[in-house]
Order: structure tokens, then C-alpha cells, then sequence
């Protein structure tokens, strides 16, 4: 019970608050007029267009109208002027119950923007009505005795007009015996007859009298009532209430049956003059006897009928008590039911849309429909609490307007996200229990091309096969638009580079589609991959669009067959000859058949195998490296010399094959090692040399590189030409242009105009825009002189406005210009501008345009450079690059001497990951070993050293299980497996001929380096010799001869030099001619 008292105290606070909000608001916007009822049709109440201030002339366009109700009937709105007129007769009293003013609440709507503004029309009264009896007749019965001063009650006059048309006085036609007198009950006059003087039954029986009741208006209405009063005999107590007054309140939903309240009256009288009968008064409103009944004998009042608050809220009955006497006696009165309300109505929404569909582009703010909402409770009942019930990007603004919501976005909408809405609006009443209604508005989101057509990936990656035939389809690529209709229609175009060895230049693109064709075949030992980028653009407006960067791989066939790199002879045949000692132990390395296959994968992996051999039990061959040893020591039986012919096979489909011969001679141990230690250190003095010379030019080509770019930044930085001598500055110079050099040239003098230059500013080379030729001073023969000056003036500026001195700038004489014949030359039109001949001044003859006179042809452009910088994720495992056994797994075998000291470096496990910063950052860790205190493993080198030497217990064979991981936040690994096996140091003897074969490629390889780098450097050196060469070439100082060209001009410059004014550059030249 607590929590339920606490719930609903919760729940008035709320609605207080609310209550509180909406009357804080002012409703400054309401327009209000008034107008009399019953006038005609067409009246003019008020112009809504003026007081709004809206344009007439935009009515129209901007819809204004009144948004449907009730109300609209009776007014309309003038499309032409925005008067607001009356469209039909208005009874006030027909509308508006009771004496309160009579207001009528339109709402005006006004499109393109959205506006919703209330107008307040008061419908004031006109004396229309004539006050009414509801009876024409009323009689009393009155007995002869009754005393002076006795009043009885009439029945009250009804008039529906209101304020001073209603019932003012009532009077009462003239007689002996009674008056008129007013009573107030509320706001009602009850007129009561009143004895003045006493009835005397003989003298007269009967009395007729005629009251009459008259309003206030001009002139003032009247209405009649008929009393007849019979004067009876004496029965001198009449019934009198225990309570003048009686007032109830009930509730509205009080069921019917209920009891009201009960009256009681007594009477002193006995008998029949003492027993009282009720009933209800005559002339009430009709409404009252519809819904009460009245027990004649007990007083008891019950609801006959269901009650209204929202049509009636208080009802006040006339109860008469009378007796049984002759003459009846009687007492009166009244009964004031109040109905309080009960919350029995539901709020009901009215909606103004403009229209069901929404661009996705509207801003948050953006205005969709407007929201009416009412309810015919009053008080507490009848606030209303509305929101929007379902997760969507709208919010209802409430209006300053009581009730009054406009529906607008609150968010930016994304109809590729949700392209239609059910907006569930609910209104909530505050009564108790809460009534609620919902309403649905459905509202469809119209696309705009704000999406790109995207592909699934940034990069596609595709394979091809060699040798593939040219004009057919290869691939395809897709992307994907999730706009609609014509944003969505995708076409197809492959970014094409200028550039000699473009492969885009053979592949062709189906826009449609996104199906890619190739022009021609491709060879995998030619071009292993190539990459191009394809845009994909919709049709939209503006057109948007988006590309993906294709890697095509070439996949490998089986075309090449493979090539014998060891033995090979002095004649270039695959043939060799080895020679080993007779007393070699089984397990001796012979040779190694080395081979190559341009091939890749299986198509290039290499087996080998014995075709032909003189005795199958002295030699075996390693299939997968090629590695010719003894299976068993020699003896004296067999032959000095063997023949093997090793057959080398790819492992494509149809597999090709090269074959090699390799002669094994049996020597004596002496001549073996003495042919080994001369082999050796040749190989070894020759690989030395090479080396070492490669290093010593290396390093000259780079110093002379860094020598030539000193010497190069040197020559820039030192350049600084002094033009000034070749330029006779003019020291007196007062004109209005900003400064001016002088220099001369043979018999002629130039001079260089423009903004004013330091000393060392240097002027862009075959330029005329800024060279004049003047003639020589010197020489009498006449020239026309043709000189281009720039000024500057702003647009739309007065006749009249002085653009510059042009006599000053030239340094005439003002006394000499009409002589001169100064004038403007401006093609075939009238030049906007004139010269004062007396004093030389350049002014504005007439308006200036600039629009008209530059058209912004030709279009000007510039471009950005936009660096994309793409981040890394840990998207690549570690791979590793050693061991790697024959089957391509990560394991490997190392046999070491068992008598190598602690800290021996057993190997070195190589691994790559291809991301980059942490996430390609490697970390080594042993996972598994079967002994920890016999390696050590360098967690960032991934070195495997013993840690102690070994003894005669320790085990043979060990296995080391490696883990390679990055640092990615979510790391990725990859394991290794090395076996070591402790081998007696004759083995490892044996092992090392095969380590050293492999050293021997990897000087190989150094030498292979140092050799491109020497070649990289080499070509950059080149470079920078031809740069500098040609700098060098390029110098011009003396740019007088680039401005000396003809040796006879003196016609009109072709350019003009532009100044700036503020941040902007105006003018067009004039070209001004004197003849002297």
C-alpha cells in the first residue's frame, strides 16, 4: 500500500512538473481577433498574411490554409489578400454555452518552411434572443391568511445571449396585492412574487398578473409569464428544508442507481396538512429530469441516467416540499450537484504532414509533419504527456502553443541503415489510472548518393596461367553500391598509365560487367605479376566512386626444362670429373649436381636420380639434393675410374628432363689432398680478389658521387647574379606607377615597369610583359611611341573616378596634349574610360562591369597530392626461411663434433614476418628440448649455442622444438624443429665439405650484392653529371638579349604588366597612342 501511495505521489509530481512547463511557456505568437456573431458570409474578420507578415504575392506557393478541425467550417482563408472571412453564419449561442467569452482556437499552416501559428477568434454577442419562459403559465395557490412579506417563487426567465444581452430586470404588471422581487442564487436571478397586502377570499378569489422579463441590449428584448394566483382557505405552516442549500459532488462514472442525496422537509400541521410530498421545481433545464429522479415521498434523489463532466459539470435542482393541506402549502429548495471529473477520455492526435518521404540528407532540425494533440478531460485529467515510443532518429519540439508538436529529425538518417520508419507517437493523460492513445506515422527515407560503390576488398588478387590466350575473358571484378535506382548503376574503367612498359595497355575492361580480358599472352619467365587499379563509378549526381588495386599473379607451367648448372665443361656439356681419395669411408661426399628449372613450385622442383652407373654399390645419390657419396669404403678390386650419368627431372605434369656425367676417379690419399689444398686455395684466392676489387671500386664511384652532388649544391647556393648594372634607375622618378628601370640597348633605351623591385630581383626570362621601348631623345626623326601601362580601379564605381595621371606617368607636358593628340584606342566598342586632354588624367567615363567585361575564360585549375598511408594489422603468421627440409616443412639437421666447447654456435633459425613495427617483430623460444642444460636459444637472434660441452653420457641425437611469434596484440607463431646430432670429429670432417659447399654460395651471393650495388651507385653518379652538365648548358645571364630580340620594334607591347590591389587583380589594358 506504501509503495502504491509513493508510485502515484511520483506520478502527480511528474505530471505537476509538466503542468508547470507549458504554462512558462508564452504564446506571444497568437493572433487574435473578434467578430460578432450572425454576420454574413464573406466578412472580413482580420488579414492573417499582414499580421504574419507573409508576402501576398507567395500565398499561394506556401499553401497557407487552415488545418482541418471542427473550427474550419466557419471561416476560410482569401488566397489572394490572406484576409481571414467568415464562410458561414455563426450562432454564438449555438457554439458557446453559458456567459463566458466565446473563443474559437484555428490553426494556420503555411508550407515551404513548415509553420503552424494560432489565431484566437472571440465570437462577441449581439442581442438576437428575446428572454423566454420555458412555461407560458404558471399558477399559485395561496391561502387567504397568508401573512404580508410571504415571497414565492416564479420561474426564472432564460435568455442565450450573454453579458449585457442577457435578462436585466423583470416586471410585474400592476396590481393590489403583490410585487417583484430579485433573488441571486450563483449567478442565476430567481424573481419571486411578494404578498405586499392581505388576500381576502371574499372580497376577490382569483388574481391574473403578467410578468415580464427584459435584457440589456439596445433596444432591450422582453419576454411574458402569465401567474394566476387562487386564494384558498388557511393552512398556516408550510414545509420548510432543514438546509437551504443542499451540495454534492459526485463523480462522473457513478453508476446509474446511485443515490445523490436525500432532502427532508417537515411541516407542523396535522393531518393531511401536515404530510409533504416532494418533487422537482418546473422551468429547470430539460437535462435534469433526464437524469434525476425524485422520490415523492422520501426526498431520496437518485441517478436515473449516466453523467458527463465534459457536458455538463454542475447541476442545480429546484426541489419542492408541499403538503396535503387545502390550500397546499410549500417550501423550496436547492440541490447543487457537482460532477467531478473522471478520467474517461483518451488524448486523441491529429497529424499534419507534409509529406510521408524524407531525404536522407535533411539536416538534424528538419521539420516532417506537426502534432495536435487533445483531450476532453479537464484539469489534471486533460494535461497531456506525449514522446515517441520506438528507438528512431525523430523527437517531438513542442511549440510554444500548448498540445502543439512539431515532429522533426534529431539526427542525420542513413536509409541505407533503415530506409522506412513506424513512429509510434504516444500521448499519456495524467489522470488516474492514465489513458493513453498511439499513433503510428510511417515515414519513407529517400536516397541520395552518398555512397561509393565499394569492392569486398582494397586489393583483389588474381591468378592467371602462362601462356593463356589472347582476346579471352581472365577475371572479373565486382563491387557493390548500397544506393538505389541510378546512384546504384555501377560502370567499370581501368586506370590506364602513360608509360612504355604499361601492361594496363593490354587488358581491356567490360564497363557493365567488370569482366576483364586480356590482349595477349603472358609468359611467367617475362612477367611473373603486375598489378593495376580499376575504378568503379555509379551514375549518381555527382558521380562518386571508388577503386581496388588487382595483383595478378602469372602461375608457372611446366615450359622450361631444367638446365645443368654443376659439372659443367670447358665446351659447355654437362660433364665433370672428380677425383677422391681410394681410402674414403662409406657416407663420402663426392659431388653435388647442382641444377636450375626457371619454373616455380613443382614445375621447378628437381629430382635427381642414377640413369647409368659402372658399379650400383660403390655410389648413392641424394634424389632430392643431388649429393653423390660412397655407400661402402673401396678395395683394390675395383676400377680406378666410374662413369655416372644422373638424370635431372622436374616434377611437372609432363615432367622435362636434363641429363649430367660426372667421372669419379680413385687417386692415391697423397695426390688427393695435395690436388684438394691446390684447388682450394686457388678457389679460395680467386673469390678473395674478386671480392676486394669489388669493394675498392665501390667505394671510388661513391665518392666521386658525393663529390659531384657537393659540387652541384655548391653552384646553386652560389648564384647571384647583379643585374643592376646593366639598368640606369631613374632617381627623379614621381609617377603613379610603382617603380621603373632604365637600361639601354644600342640607340634605343627600355625600361622595365612593375611593382617595386629590391636591388638583385631578378625578372622571369622571355617575358615582354613588362619591357618599353623608348626612342632616343636624341634622335629628331619621329616615332610613334607605344608604351602599356596597368592600373587598377574598382567595379561600379562614379563617373567621374580618377584611375591615374597618364601625362604624369609618361612624363609629358601638360601644355602639349591636345597638340598631341591624346586619346584612347579601344577596339571596335565604346572604351569605358577617357582622358582629360588638359591635364592628362585617366577617368571612368562610364559604369563599370567587371562581370561583362571577363568572363572567367579560360577556366582556371589546380590539383592536391593526397597521400594514403595504409596501417598495419597483424595479419601475417611468421614464416620460416631455415631449416626448411626437403618436403618444405620447417625441421632441419645439424650434426656438430661431440667434443665442441660450451657456446658453440650450432645454428641459426631464420624466420619473416611480413607485417611491419610490433606486429613483425620477431621473439624465439624454446618450447621443447630433451635436455635444457645442453642449449640455449637468443630470444631475438633465434641462435642455438650449447651451453656446456658434452660428455660420453650425454645422448646422441637431440631434438629442439623452436616457437617464432610477433608482438601483435593478438600475436601470431610458427614452429621450428631442429635435430642435433653428436657426430665424432672424422664425421664432422665429412659434413663440413658439404657446409663448405654451401659457403661457397653464400660468397656467392656477397659478391652478386656488392655488384648491384656498385651498378646502383654507378648510374646515380651518371646522373648527377648530366644534371650538372646540363645546368651548366641552360645558363643565360645576359637577359638583355632575350629582351633585345628585334632591333626595330617600336610597335604596341604585346603584354601588360598586372598589379595587384588589396588581394584581388582587375583591369584589362588600354592602349594609349601620341603622335608627336
Amino acid at each position: 500500500m506504501a509503495i502504491r501511495s509513493r508510485s502515484s505521489h511520483y506520478s502527480w509530481r511528474v505530471c505537476l512538473l509538466h503542468l508547470l512547463l507549458i504554462v512558462a511557456k508564452q504564446a506571444a505568437a497568437d493572433l487574435r481577433y473578434s467578430v460578432p456573431e450572425e454576420m454574413k458570409e464573406g466578412t472580413v474578420v482580420g488579414n492573417i498574411a499582414k499580421d504574419l507578415g507573409l508576402e501576398k504575392a507567395h500565398l499561394t506557393d506556401r499553401r497557407l490554409r487552415i488545418a482541418s478541425g471542427s473550427e474550419d467550417t466557419f471561416f476560410s482563408v482569401n488566397m489572394d489578400n490572406g484576409a481571414l472571412q467568415v464562410r458561414r453564419k455563426i450562432d454564438r449561442e449555438e457554439l458557446c454555452h453559458g456567459g463566458g467569452a466565446c473563443l474559437m482556437e484555428l490553426k494556420i499552416i503555411v508550407e515551404n518552411p513548415l509553420e503552424m501559428h494560432h489565431v484566437v477568434v472571440e465570437i462577441t454577442d449581439v442581442n438576437d434572443h428575446s428572454p423566454s419562459f420555458l412555461e407560458k403559465q404558471q399558477h399559485f395557490e395561496i391561502a387567504e391568511h397568508t401573512s404580508v412579506g410571504t415571497r414565492f417563487q416564479l420561474q426564472a426567465a432564460r435568455d442565450p445571449d450573454a453579458g449585457v444581452n442577457s435578462i436585466r430586470s423583470y416586471k410585474l404588471s400592476s396590481n393590489d396585492y403583490f410585487d417583484i422581487d430579485l433573488s441571486q442564487r450563483d449567478e442565476d436571478k430567481i424573481p419571486f412574487l411578494v404578498l405586499r397586502k392581505p388576500l381576502d377570499r371574499e372580497q376577490n378569489d382569483k388574481l391574473l398578473l403578467i410578468v415580464t422579463a427584459v435584457d440589456g441590449g439596445k433596444p432591450p428584448r422582453s419576454g411574458t409569464l402569465n401567474v394566476s394566483v387562487t386564494v384558498l382557505d388557511s393552512n398556516d405552516n408550510r414545509p420548510s428544508f432543514s438546509q437551504e442549500v443542499y451540495q454534492v459532488e459526485m463523480f462522473e462514472n457513478a453508476p446509474v442507481g446511485t443515490i445523490v442525496t436525500k432532502v427532508n422537509a417537515r411541516d407542523t400541521d396535522e393531518g393531511n396538512n401536515g404530510e409533504i410530498e416532494y418533487s422537482i421545481a418546473k422551468a429547470l433545464q430539460p437535462k435534469i429530469y433526464e437524469i434525476f429522479q425524485l422520490n415523492l415521498l422520501t426526498g431520496e434523489i437518485k441517478l436515473k441516467a449516466a453523467l458527463d463532466f465534459e457536458e455538463c459539470d454542475i447541476y442545480k435542482i429546484d426541489i419542492v416540499a408541499s403538503d396535503k393541506g387545502i390550500p397546499p402549502l410549500t417550501g423550496m429548495c436547492r440541490v447543487v450537484v457537482k460532477i467531478k471529473d473522471v478520467n474517461d477520455n483518451s488524448p486523441k492526435i491529429d497529424v499534419t504532414s507534409l509529406s510521408n518521404t524524407i531525404s536522407e540528407d535533411s539536416k538534424p532540425g528538419t521539420v516532417i509533419s506537426l502534432i495536435s494533440v487533445t483531450d476532453k478531460d479537464s484539469g489534471v485529467n486533460g494535461k497531456i504527456i506525449s514522446r515517441i515510443l520506438n528507438d528512431a532518429p525523430f523527437e517531438l519540439k513542442p511549440s510554444y502553443k500548448e498540445n502543439i508538436y512539431s515532429l522533426v529529425t534529431k539526427e542525420h538518417l542513413d536509409r541505407e541503415k533503415v530506409s522506412h520508419y513506424e513512429i509510434l507517437i504516444q500521448a499519456t493523460d495524467c489522470g488516474d489510472p492514465a489513458l493513453s492513445t498511439v499513433k503510428t506515422l510511417s515515414i519513407q527515407i529517400s536516397d541520395v548518393n552518398d555512397n561509393s560503390p565499394r569492392f569486398e576488398k582494397s586489393e583483389l588478387q588474381f591468378y592467371l596461367s602462362e601462356n593463356n590466350a589472347a582476346g579471352t575473358s581472365i577475371f572479373s571484378v565486382t563491387a557493390t553500391d548500397i544506393d538505389m535506382n541510378e546512384n546504384a548503376a555501377i560502370s567499370y574503367n581501368i586506370v590506364r598509365e602513360v608509360s612504355k612498359n604499361d601492361v594496363t595497355a593490354f587488358l581491356n575492361i567490360n564497363s557493365e560487367n567488370g569482366q576483364i580480358s586480356a590482349l595477349k599472352s603472358f609468359d611467367f619467365e617475362t612477367l611473373k605479376t603486375f598489378h593495376f587499379q580499376v575504378v568503379a563509378s555509379d551514375s549518381g549526381t555527382p558521380s562518386l566512386s571508388s577503386n581496388v588495386t588487382v595483383n595478378v599473379f602469372i602461375l608457372d607451367q611446366n615450359d622450361n626444362a631444367p638446365v645443368i648448372l654443376y659439372p659443367v665443361s670447358s665446351n659447355g656439356s654437362a660433364e665433370g670429373v672428380e677425383e677422391i681419395p681410394r681410402n674414403v669411408n662409406a657416407g663420402h661426399l663426392v659431388t653435388k649436381v647442382r641444377a636450375y628449372d626457371a619454373d616455380i613450385g613443382y614445375n621447378g622442383w628437381l629430382l635427381f636420380s642414377l640413369q647409368e652407373v659402372t658399379d650400383h654399390s660403390l655410389f648413392g645419390l641424394d634424389r632430392y639434393t643431388g649429393q653423390i657419396r660412397t655407400l661402402r669404403s673401396f678395395t683394390e678390386t675395383d676400377e680406378a675410374e666410374h662413369k655416372l650419368v644422373i638424370l635431372v627431372k622436374d616434377n611437372g605434369n609432363v615432367s622435362l628432363s636434363a641429363t649430367a656425367t660426372v667421372i669419379v676417379k680413385l687417386v692415391e690419399p697423397r695426390e688427393a689432398f695435395a690436388a684438394s689444398d691446390v684447388k682450394s686455395a686457388a678457389k679460395d684466392d680467386e673469390d678473395n680478389n674478386v671480392t676486394f676489387y669489388l669493394m675498392i671500386t665501390l667505394g671510388s664511384v661513391s665518392v666521386l658521387f658525393i663529390i659531384s652532388i657537393i659540387v652541384l649544391i655548391a653552384m646553386q647556393c652560389s648564384k647571384s647574379p647583379d643585374y643592376t648594372s646593366k639598368y640606369l634607375q631613374e632617381t627623379n622618378y614621381d609617377g603613379t606607377l610603382c617603380h621603373s628601370i632604365q637600361y639601354r640597348s644600342g640607340d634605343k633605351r627600355y625600361m622595365l615597369v612593375g611593382p617595386r623591385m629590391s636591388i638583385g630581383s631578378t625578372i622571369v626570362p622571355g617575358s615582354h610583359a613588362n619591357t618599353l621601348v623608348l626612342p632616343d631623345r636624341r634622335r629628331m626623326s619621329e616615332e610613334v611611341r607605344s608604351i602599356v601601362f596597368r592600373y587598377s580601379v574598382l567595379e561600379e564605381v562614379k563617373e567621374g573616378t580618377v584611375v591615374g595621371n597618364i601625362a604624369k606617368d609618361l612624363g609629358l607636358d601638360k601644355a602639349t596634349l591636345k597638340e598631341r593628340g591624346i586619346r584612347i584606342v579601344y577596339g571596335s566598342t565604346e572604351p569605358p574610360f577617357a582622358v582629360n586632354q588638359n591635364d592628362g588624367v585617366l577617368y571612368v567615363d562610364r559604369k563599370i562591369d567587371r562581370e561583362e567585361i571577363y568572363s572567367g575564360t579560360p577556366s582556371l585549375t589546380s590539383n592536391v597530392t593526397v597521400n594514403v598511408f595504409i596501417l598495419d594489422q597483424n595479419d601475417n603468421a611468421p614464416v620460416i626461411l631455415y631449416p626448411v627440409s626437403s618436403n618444405g616443412s620447417a625441421e632441419g639437421v645439424e650434426e656438430i663434433p661431440r667434443n665442441v666447447n660450451a657456446g658453440h654456435l650450432v645454428t641459426k633459425v631464420r624466420a619473416y614476418d611480413a607485417d611491419i613495427g610490433y606486429n613483425g617483430w620477431l621473439l624465439f623460444s624454446l618450447q621443447e628440448v630433451t635436455d635444457h642444460s645442453l642449449f640455449g636459444l637468443d630470444r631475438y637472434t633465434g641462435q642455438i649455442r650449447t651451453l656446456r660441452s658434452f660428455t660420453e653420457t650425454d645422448e646422441a641425437e637431440h631434438k629442439l622444438l623452436i616457437l617464432v611469434k610477433d608482438n601483435g596484440n593478438v600475436s601470431l607463431s610458427a614452429t621450428a624443429t631442429v635435430i642435433v646430432k653428436l657426430v665424432e670429429p672424422k664425421e664432422a670432417f665429412a659434413a663440413s665439405d658439404v657446409k663448405s659447399a654451401a659457403k661457397d654460395d653464400e660468397d656467392t651471393n656477397v659478391t652478386f650484392y656488392l655488384m648491384i650495388t656498385l651498378g646502383s651507385v654507378s648510374v646515380l653518379f651518371i646522373i648527377s653529371i648530366i644534371v650538372l652538365i646540363a645546368m651548366q648548358c641552360s645558363k643565360s645571364p645576359d637577359y638583355t638579349s632575350k629582351y633585345l630580340q628585334e632591333t626595330n620594334y617600336d610597335g604596341t607591347l604585346c603584354h601588360s604588366i598586372q598589379y595587384r590591389s588589396g588581394d584581388k587583380r582587375f583591369g584589362k589594358s588600354l592602349i594609349f597612342q601620341m603622335v608627336k
